[in-house]
């Protein structure tokens, strides 16, 4: 059955994911009210929305998941058709050093959510969630749909949990609720913590590029605008209560990925560093997309060899966004432009 989009609401829409969703659903859905909620938290950044600030559907509001008052006033004056849920706290370093605001965030801030869409009627609501909720892979095998889950850090943990209440709020409730799960992501206006555009950045800068253990972790890359259309099949057509698995079919040792980003940008191996491992950390992941492909009639367009030329250009292109980020620049251009401003009043266009 077809989805109402004429009102949309994306959390987390300043984040990495998120803001890479917003521009591509509206150049999908040029007609329909984009609403992006993101506390603007570290990782939020709204210069990554530069682009589609002047555009009359789109609107920003910047505010918790986790505040009841604040999402419910938000859902009560647009009447949301459907919801996308990117709004999370996604670093599993960060976990560890601090799981507590993961389960404010990731598990408190979704049933808000949750609780809100069932108020208010929503049509669908699809919970972005990613490949971790798995656990480990041995050195075969891919996850599917059915694989247990087996969440090995408290960010994964987490994350298990809200895919867990948004099963439980349409088996119990009847909340339209779709579940996307994505291996690792990469490309433009990611934040520099995490390992693809920490390798770059540093590289750029002829900084070490620390390397976790013996660097024989495997991840599966998919290009960011590869997932972004992949969650709008989901959401203009997904089954309700199903689980979508969405992979790029690129598996890359960490080690070798950090070899071949020095390689295209003619530094030296010299500056790589193995450092202790991290608690917890899962050795191999895989998707198996199958189901999206048969089902929904979603692939992924770009190879990993066109996607990460594509990454590597764009970080070299655009070095003041991310020097910004690394100086600590944007943290002080967020206080200025937001600290003082009330949140409602002031966030509203169009």
């Amino acid at each position: 059955m077809a989805v109402n989009l004429t009102s949309v609401l994306i959390t987390g829409g300043a984040g990495f994911i998120g803001s890479n969703f917003v521009r591509f659903f509206l150049r999908r859905h040029g007609e329909s009210e984009v609403i992006n909620l993101d506390k603007l938290t570290y990782a939020g950044n709204l210069e990554s929305l530069k682009d589609v600030e002047g555009n009359r559907h789109y609107h920003f509001y910047r505010g918790d998941i986790s505040d009841g008052a604040f999402v419910r006033r938000l859902f009560n004056e647009w009447h949301f058709d459907a919801v996308v849920n990117f709004a999370a706290e996604s670093h599993v370093d960060r976990s560890i050093l601090g799981p507590q605001v993961f389960i404010d965030t990731n598990v408190r801030g979704t049933t808000t959510l949750l609780e809100a869409a069932r108020e208010f009627g929503v049509e669908k609501f699809v919970q972005i969630s990613t490949d971790e909720v798995y656990g480990s892979l041995g050195p075969t095998g891919k996850f599917t749909e059915a694989t247990p889950y087996s969440p090995n850090s408290p960010y994964s943990a987490s994350k298990t949990s809200a895919d867990m209440l948004a099963r439980a709020w349409w088996k119990t409730f009847g909340i339209p609720t779709v579940i996307t799960r994505c291996s690792n992501n990469y490309g433009p206006y990611q934040f520099p913590e995490k390992f693809i555009p920490l390798m770059i950045i540093n590289a750029l800068q002829d900084k070490e590029l620390p390397v976790y253990g013996d660097g024989k972790n495997v991840r599966d890359w998919i290009y960011v605008e590869d997932h972004c259309e992949a969650i709008t099949a989901v959401l203009e057509k997904g089954v309700i209560g199903e689980v979508y698995n969405i992979g790029g079919g690129n598996e890359v040792e960490n080690i070798e990925l950090a070899k071949l980003i020095l390689a295209r940008l003619g530094k030296p191996e010299s500056l790589l560093k193995f450092v202790a491992d991290r608690p917890g950390h899962d050795r191999r992941y895989a998707m198996d997309s199958e189901k999206i492909e048969r089902e929904l009639g979603w692939k992924p367009k770009r190879s990993f060899e066109q996607g990460i030329e594509e990454t590597i250009r764009w970080y070299v292109d655009n070095r003041k966004w991310w020097q910004r980020i690394v100086s600590g620049e944007y943290q002080k251009y967020y206080k200025l432009q937001y600290e003082e401003r009330a949140s409602w009043s002031n966030s509203k266009r169009g």
